[in-house]
């Protein structure tokens, strides 16, 4: 790309991300937490705009921008209640923003303002240094067993290893781009992800009855009982708050703990 011809990209997640998007600003559906924010500095982007995903515990859903301000590298995210997580084409029609970082209020970006308003402002920015932060753990074994349980912090990170265990993850449950197929790449047997606040049109929960579809057990945990973002905060404080009807049908229960519902998913498989 060309410095002097900056573009604004659209991307459903921030793992779309790739050489090309160099010196673009870009619009992705992602959470604004600190995964999302760990893979967009890799690319030496002018600016991003992401989702509060509800803000949630510890302000997870926005913890990327102050990481990102490190880097030099304006972020914003835009109210979940505003726009559908997950739909980085409906958060640049209608998202609100909610939340901006240092480097980008630099630019004159402010809350209040919408997307599209705040994507052109961060167009006037340098692109910022690339910087690989480290990802190691963002799989990690939970509970080991016939049935293993992964803590993955995205749900990009599902491979065919995967098939028949059960994961759960720091995502955030909505679809990308409203599809059901992006639900997940693998049939696993059960997962969990953050329910990212509900949000507008109850978009963080969008994965649900499309997991339902392909009779896999699935659930989200408040955003504001685990840190969006973080596998090991789903397992160790989430609390379950909506289930799908493959998981309702093993007997999982809204208002209990992950690892609660893992064993509950374990006895209805082995019953």
């Amino acid at each position: 790309m060309v410095d002097n011809e900056p573009r604004i990209l659209t991307l459903h997640s921030v793992t779309s991300l790739g050489p090309g998007a160099a010196g673009s600003v870009v619009v992705a559906g992602s959470h604004g937490g600190v995964y999302a924010a760990a893979v967009a500095a890799e690319f030496g982007l002018r600016g991003i705009i992401l989702n509060d995903a509800g803000i949630g515990l510890d302000e997870a859903g926005i913890a990327g921008l102050a990481l990102l301000d490190t880097h030099g590298l304006a972020a914003a995210a835009v109210s979940h209640s505003s726009a559908r997580i997950g739909d980085a084409t409906d958060m640049r029609a209608r998202g609100i923003v909610s939340t901006v970082n240092q480097t980008a209020a630099r630019l004159g970006c402010r809350p209040g303002r919408s997307a599209e308003w705040t994507a052109e402002q961060m167009l006037r920015a340098k692109p910022a240094p690339p910087a690989r932060l480290d990802l190691s753990e963002a799989r990690s074994l939970l509970l080991p067993g016939v049935t293993p349980v992964w803590g993955l912090d995205s749900n990009s990170l599902v491979a065919a290893s995967d098939i028949g265990s059960i994961v759960v993850t720091g995502s955030h449950g909505g679809l990308l781009g409203g599809m059901p197929a992006t639900a997940i790449k693998f049939p696993v047997r059960a997962a969990v992800y953050n329910d990212a606040g509900g949000g507008i049109d109850r978009a963080g929960l969008g994965r649900l009855p499309a997991l339902s579809a392909l009779g896999i057990a699935a659930a989200t945990v408040s955003a504001a009982t685990a840190r969006i973002g973080e596998a090991r905060s789903t397992w160790e404080t989430g609390i379950i708050s909506v289930v799908n009807d493959t998981a309702l049908a093993a007997g999982a229960r809204i208002g209990e703990g992950v690892p609660s519902f893992v064993s509950r998913l374990m006895q209805s498989h082995s019953s």
